[in-house]
């Protein structure tokens, strides 16, 4: 055991791979940020089955959910540049994590959309009957009414896949970013101890992970709590006062 794992490089390599996390949560934060955007936009043409696009959506999806994330993230890489370059827009100088941020954004995507489209086809005919019924346009029957019912559907499968996502961006190291695994492999080649590094890896992922799980069931509990509708109780000096007040109104009458 001595030879293969040792915990003096343990404590050693500690504080070099954690310094790595905030590159790893920034990938989780945009990716959360872009899913979310392009996931409400993909769910609605597909629900209102807007011409091309719901095809078009449909086949993104399947694309998405049928090829693993390393195969998505190099067609991005070297797809995204030639793809670009031939508008005539140069963006060969970008630096690695910005291909990161846009992989792991539109793969969020999808997954993202089929959860708000099956949020969404969950509330009730009612509602839209009721929006029209006074008069809201799609729009605003969207922003006032079914988004904010959706969400609360919605809210356990999001907290899920943004977990799942924290866990697959260990590979964004293959790009060359220095995140969390990044950072580990470096180390790794550079004092000649993977074990350890490893190890350091998956004590971060499991508390990040819990973590997040119990910041998703708390918000959960909160939006799913029923409001209390507050009651102003008149206090017994405000009683005195309006008694007062109308006992002089009835003398100068």
């Amino acid at each position: 055991m001595n030879e293969f794992f040792k915990w003096e490089y343990v404590i050693t390599l500690f504080p070099k791979v954690l310094s790595a996390l905030p590159t790893t949560l920034l990938i989780v934060l945009f990716a959360t940020l872009i899913g979310s955007f392009l996931g409400l936009i993909i769910a609605y043409c597909r629900i209102e089955r807007i011409p091309v696009l719901n095809q078009f959506s449909a086949v993104y999806v399947s694309f998405i959910r049928g090829t693993p994330i390393l195969v998505q993230m190099f067609i991005v890489f070297y797809g995204l540049p030639s793809l670009l370059g031939a508008i005539g827009i140069d963006i060969s100088m970008w630096d690695k994590l910005y291909f990161i941020y846009i992989t792991y954004g539109l793969s969020t995507a999808a997954y993202f959309s089929e959860i708000f489209r099956s949020a969404l086809s969950s509330v009730p005919n009612s509602q839209y009957e009721a929006a029209a019924s006074i008069g809201l346009t799609k729009w605003q029957t969207y922003r006032r009414t079914l988004i904010p019912q959706a969400g609360k559907i919605a809210f356990p499968n999001l907290g899920v896949s943004i977990v799942n996502l924290l866990q697959n961006t260990s590979l964004a190291f293959s790009l060359g970013v220095l995140d969390i695994m990044g950072k580990v492999q470096t180390l790794g080649a550079l004092y000649y101890r993977v074990l350890e590094g490893y190890f350091i890896a998956a004590v971060i992922f499991i508390v990040l992970s819990i973590s997040l799980e119990k910041v998703f069931d708390i918000l959960e509990r909160r939006i799913n709590a029923p409001k209390r509708i507050k009651q102003n109780n008149v206090q017994p000096l405000q009683l005195d006062r309006a008694e007062a007040a109308l006992t002089v109104q009835k003398n100068i009458k």
